[in-house]
């Protein structure tokens, strides 16, 4: 990554921990994120999309050490299948942890996490010491956008800061997986 690039990850995290909303590069659209822990950021995101709390949302990470507190222990198998995924395009769904906040699950008793390898997003979730929401950006019930030039006009002002990068090589929003059973949630 180039140095110009670092400056604004670095930029983008620290709004991130005064409780702003950003807009970043994912495997396959641009995320919106904010600390998952900040009600009032949450707040704003769901306010954005027009979305309801009780869908509950994606926490993207850079390391199982960023997440494995929020999630209540699985087998040992299902957690190798997991591994073997990570980093990457797949996110698991977890049972969650009792402390975990319900804006985060939604009306689920379960969590949803991927330790992505999107660089940019990784590096953020790195700078920024911790996991962050990843929802799809775009209003609720229109395609998630994949293009800069859209989400400006989307939402036009209404978020802190749009992290500049190529978005990833997947051409949908990235599966979701049962952390237990394995099932695909979401192809």
């Amino acid at each position: 990554m180039s140095k110009d690039i670092d400056l604004q990850l670095f930029e983008a995290a620290e709004i991130l921990k005064k409780g702003g909303v950003i807009a970043y590069p994912t495997e396959a659209v641009y995320g919106l994120g904010c600390d998952p822990f900040n009600v009032d950021a949450v707040s704003q995101i769901l306010q954005l999309k027009q979305r309801a709390i009780t869908k509950g949302f994606i926490l993207i990470a850079s390391s199982w050490e960023q997440v494995g507190s929020l999630v209540q222990p699985i087998g040992p198998k299902s957690l190798s299948r997991v591994f073997a995924s990570w980093p990457g395009p797949v996110t698991w769904v977890f049972p969650s942890q009792p402390h975990v906040p319900h804006w985060i699950h939604g009306k689920h008793s379960s969590i949803a996490i991927r330790i992505t390898d999107h660089p940019i997003a990784a590096k953020l979730c790195t700078l920024f010491a911790g996991p962050i929401i990843s929802t799809s950006a775009n209003i609720e019930g229109f395609p998630p956008i994949r293009d800069r030039r859209t989400l400006e006009l989307t939402f036009n002002n209404k978020i802190d800061f749009i992290v500049p990068g190529a978005l990833g090589s997947n051409i949908n929003p990235t599966q979701i997986r049962d952390a237990i059973s394995g099932e695909i949630l979401r192809p």
